[in-house]
């Protein structure tokens, strides 16, 4: 591959490196292109799949690297350098550093964790035809994988060679037959633990394969073992579902949401039915549902009367989360809910207004490269602790190349007096402590650490613990309640904040598979905006409710969670 490189290179600087300003979608002129558009051929280290079983990363891991394209939205690449070199190496493919770093330093960007990779590109969207990085036997060697681009933009499509080759790992093509696949990074999300979701978007672009081929080679090149596909927004034209929803851990998605009845709020709110209703997380629980606005216009229009904007397309990187925000009255809403959804995380907002015409944002725009030995954590967080148990068992399997030497659990029922710490005792991969019984109502806050034999290197779960970590309530076993209790229990919660402006959370569990409705009511007892009337799973949910996508005005109200064994009514302060 170094040769191969070398030659590109030759002929790379031969030629014009100016990229077009491309936007996400396929302009009519590529689209009579793709037509007769033959992807770019060339020697690369394996068309075959890695030779053992392997796993996908996941965004919220450990990356060692972000990869950006210098070329179009110039100011919000120099945002998020500043941010993401805080974190990890940015990796900026360009035609001239020195104009980059010219760039950077009069906008007040210090050249801090920079590294520059020359090579000529068509656009700035490298989370559609970046590599993905994988691992063989969940931890072992650290490779790529690589697909067909679904735009024809051939020098887009070789930009992975050239990252594989600057990490020095193998990457592994999905780009020929019989295993070629058609696919944009965009319209993928994947656990780390082997579920992934897409569009079917991922079908209509590979129309001669049937379903159960294409899950057949994820599973062998990505190990992905569980392929949800849901269908495509009227009003999206890309189909790609990181314009709409987000996996922000292994078990919390976080979802778009529109006014009732409004734009693609219809099937975005049935996409998330199917989900919950025939699919678990990869610990075989409910999902927890987190929703987010999908905010309107200045002039409060959505599509197909405005531009896509979205929250949902944001950035993990380690210890940060950069989300797209539009100078919109929903930017502070949205923000509160990531950091509510992922506390410890710095949240910070870019404003995106310049690049949501192109249809894409934050996350569009980079591409993420994993540690080269990462440490496994995979832990089913407590979510049921009673009176009842005599203490709170904490499992992990943990795994690294070269194997842990120690793990442990911290503990503490007030952070502000620090933590109290539990050696895990192992057999095999697999790691346990118990946290001691504590009263009724204590709140338990907790976190792993593991430590690496082969380089004494240590990561903890959550990644941004201490001040990120798992919690629980210690309830009764009749007397279930918290936000983190998802199973065998009715609970409808006060909505936070309250009072509230311009949108409030309302938080509810149900105890089985039923029909629910959750509706609001005014002073008189008129019902006067349904928010939820469907058939849902057990499990946890949050709803936001934004009063001004309904016209309402200053007042009381009172929300009210129906189903055929429980009811309950709150009541909440809506201030204009």
């Amino acid at each position: 591959m170094k040769k191969l490189i070398s030659l590109i290179f030759v002929l790379f600087i031969c030629t014009n490196l100016n990229s077009q300003d491309l936007p996400k979608y396929m302009t009519e002129k590529e689209k009579e292109l793709w037509r007769n558009y033959s992807p770019p051929v060339y020697q690369t280290d394996d068309y075959n799949p890695p030779y053992s079983p392997v796993r996908t990363m996941a965004e919220w891991e450990e990356f060692q690297a972000v990869q950006i394209t210098w070329t179009s939205y110039l100011p919000i690449l120099a945002q998020m350098v500043d941010y993401i070199q805080d974190e990890c190496l940015v990796l900026i493919v360009c035609s001239d550093s020195n104009s980059v770093k010219s760039y950077l330093t009069s906008n007040g960007v210090p050249l801090v964790n920079l590294r520059f990779l020359y090579a000529s590109f068509n656009s700035v969207w490298c989370r559609d035809y970046g590599a993905w990085t994988i691992y063989t036997n969940n931890i072992d060697s650290m490779r790529m994988i690589d697909w067909v681009y679904n735009r024809p933009r051939p020098q887009d499509d070789l930009i992975p060679v050239y990252v594989a080759n600057y990490f020095n790992v193998l990457l592994h093509q999905m780009t020929q037959e019989p295993n070629r696949i058609v696919a944009t990074g965009g319209n993928f999300m994947v656990d780390g633990h082997g579920i992934a979701f897409s569009s079917k978007l991922i079908l209509n672009e590979n129309p001669n394969k049937t379903e159960a081929e294409i899950d057949t080679m994820f599973r062998k090149y990505m190990g992905i073992k569980t392929y949800i596909k849901m269908n495509t927004l009227p009003y999206d034209g890309i189909h790609h579902i990181d314009m709409h929803m987000k996996l922000l851990d292994e078990e919390t998605l976080l979802v778009g949401q529109y006014p009732v009845g409004v734009a693609d709020g219809p099937q975005i709110d049935s996409n998330l039915r199917y989900v919950t209703t025939n699919f678990q997380t990869c610990f075989n629980r409910p999902w927890k549902v987190v929703r987010i606005p999908m905010p309107p216009n200045s002039n409060g229009q959505y599509p197909p009367n405005s531009y896509y904007f979205t929250y949902t397309n944001s950035l993990i990187v380690n210890k940060t989360v950069i989300v797209p925000i539009y100078n919109f009255p929903q930017d502070t809403t949205a923000l509160r809910i990531y950091r509510e959804a992922m506390p410890g995380y710095r949240v910070v907002g870019i404003n995106s207004n310049s690049i949501i015409p192109a249809s894409g944002a934050i996350h569009c725009i980079s591409k993420e490269v994993g540690v080269y030995n990462p440490i496994f954590i995979s832990h089913p967080s407590i979510r049921l602790a009673t009176t009842t148990m005599p203490n709170y068992e904490v499992k992990a399997y943990i795994k690294t190349k070269g194997g842990i030497s120690n793990a442990k659990v911290f503990w503490t029922i007030d952070t502000n007096l620090g933590f109290n710490v539990l050696n895990m005792s192992a057999v095999g991969d697999t790691f346990r402590a118990y946290i001691p019984a504590q009263p009724l109502g204590t709140k338990v806050y907790y976190y792993i650490s593991a430590t690496a034999s082969l380089n004494n290197r240590t990561v903890t779960k959550p990644l941004t613990a201490p001040s990120g970590n798992f919690r629980f309530t210690v309830t009764t076993p009749t007397n279930v309640s918290g936000e983190e209790q998802l199973l065998n229990t009715y609970l409808l919660q006060q909505n936070y904040p309250n009072p509230f402006n311009p949108s409030t959370t309302i938080d509810f569990s149900i105890a089985k598979d039923e029909n629910i409705k959750l509706s609001v009511y005014d002073l008189t007892g008129k019902e006067i905006v349904v928010l939820v009337n469907e058939f849902r799973k057990a499990g946890a949910y949050r709803i936001i409710f934004i009063p001004s996508n309904y016209n309402l005005s200053s007042g009381i109200y009172f929300y009210k969670l129906e189903t055929k064994n429980y009811s309950a009514i709150r009541k909440m302060i809506f201030i204009k």
